[in-house]
């Protein structure tokens, strides 16, 4: 979501003259697009923060002037402790008001003292939004979904993105072909909850589901790939489902997040639902497409959670099977109902937990990559390796795949035989 924004981002600024910069010391305005979900990308901000105001102050004593804005979640929740702490900070903004950055760099240039804009004009913002000019290259995002109305214990994202709004069809298939025109072939639909997406067609009060969104945007000439990110549980429905089943531009790769294997646990996150739900859903998957990867988050050391309780989700990930996934410890985030809980895990417990569930889940990553050796996938190539002569690209399983090819491969999707299967990657051999 944070890319797409920064993109859109560089739209609204480009009638201003601005244009993106390689690094901040050449830069005019600086701007720390944030994530507030866990506490240690909060502190990264502060930490660079403090770099950059050496880049500004030396530039002032040069005679010349520097903007410097924090935007994102975490402006949106820290709005006036950012000023409180680094007071050289010239705009803080939500996610939902940068389509005012013309206005608020206008008045940072000319005024004095900080300008900080923190509402939530979820659908003034993608109708001020100027159309897609950047070209994102051949694998594009695509925001279709804001907010949440789920409430989980432990997310700020309620409070730093707002209530669920979903963006009317007609307008996201406008986009896409903005981004297929613009050389893209594969989508990403974002959203904090987007198969919870609902949007708009002109036509009373029905509205579109996901499966719907989808299935239009397959219909969209150059567009060869969908996917689709971030998932809940309770929105998995059978229309969306069956589409996996049915749509072949619909990659068999899906991000489904389910945060514990413990009933106990999910019920204090608020989840509401229950893990016999999730394995329901993985089934009705699997039936569907039985070659679909999937990958999840979860969170270790949740308040209250139990030796019985972890376990409980270690036994979900043996029992489904991942291709990739997400692991954190809890992170007590201000202003949740997790965080004045009394039932806090000891941090060494929850380094210990974590250390064994990354184990496990790293035995899967690793045996589903190698599970592709002398298999041949599709992969597009979207950028160059490390190494001279190296491309990599992205499988359908949502693998990074390094070969060693031309530069003519760049931008086009080609069969690749797999030699060779690891943590994070595969490796392998052009066909055609």
């Amino acid at each position: 979501m944070n890319v797409y924004d920064t993109v859109r981002m560089h739209d609204v600024m480009a009638p201003l003259g601005y244009t993106p910069s390689d690094s901040y010391e050449d830069a005019d305005m600086v701007i720390l697009n944030t994530c507030h979900i866990r506490e240690k990308a909060e502190e990264k901000v502060y930490s660079d923060l403090g770099r950059i105001r050496k880049e500004k102050d030396s530039k002032s004593a040069g005679g010349s002037k520097m903007l410097v804005a924090v935007g994102g979640c975490v402006g949106q929740a820290e709005g006036a402790e950012i000023i409180k702490r680094a007071p050289y900070v010239d705009m803080v903004f939500g996610p939902q008001s940068y389509y005012q950055l013309p206005e608020m760099v206008t008045r940072a240039m000319r005024g004095r003292g900080e300008v900080v804009e923190l509402d939530f004009p979820q659908v003034q913002k993608f109708d001020m939004l100027p159309e897609v000019s950047d070209s994102q290259g051949v694998s594009a995002f695509l925001s279709v979904q804001e907010g949440c109305d789920k409430f989980c214990s432990f997310c700020v994202v309620p409070y730093t993105r707002g209530a669920e709004y979903s963006r009317p069809m007609a307008a996201i298939l406008q986009e896409a072909r903005k981004l297929v025109d613009g050389g893209a072939k594969e989508i990403t639909l974002l959203g904090q909850n987007v198969n919870a997406y609902h949007g708009d067609i002109g036509q009373g009060d029905r509205t579109a589901s996901l499966a719907d969104l989808i299935d239009a945007l397959a219909q969209v000439g150059g567009l060869e790939r969908i996917r689709y990110t971030t998932s809940h549980p309770r929105d998995m429905s059978d229309d969306l489902i069956s589409i996996h089943g049915s749509e072949a531009k619909l990659m068999p790769y899906l991000h489904l997040p389910v945060q514990s294997g413990s009933d106990e646990i999910l019920k204090k996150m608020n989840r509401k639902h229950k893990a016999e739900l999730y394995f329901d859903i993985i089934d009705r998957l699997r039936k569907v497409r039985p070659d679909i990867a999937l990958s999840s988050d979860f969170i270790v050391g949740f308040p209250g959670e139990s030796d019985q309780d972890f376990e409980d989700t270690m036994n979900l990930i043996r029992k489904v099977g991942y291709g990739s996934a997400y692991s954190f410890k809890y992170s007590q985030r201000p202003g949740t109902p997790a965080a004045v809980d009394e039932n806090q895990i000891d941090e060494l417990v929850k380094q210990e937990r974590l250390a064994r569930l990354q184990a496990l889940v790293h035995e899967q990553q690793t045996a589903f990559n190698q599970s592709f050796v002398g298999k041949t996938i599709k992969v597009l190539f979207d950028r160059s390796g490390k190494l001279d002569g190296q491309l990599l690209g992205k499988g359908e399983y949502m693998q990074s795949v390094y070969v060693t090819g031309g530069e003519g491969l760049r931008g086009t999707i080609a069969d690749v035989k797999v030699t060779g299967g690891f943590l994070n990657s595969v490796t392998g051999e052009v066909v055609n």
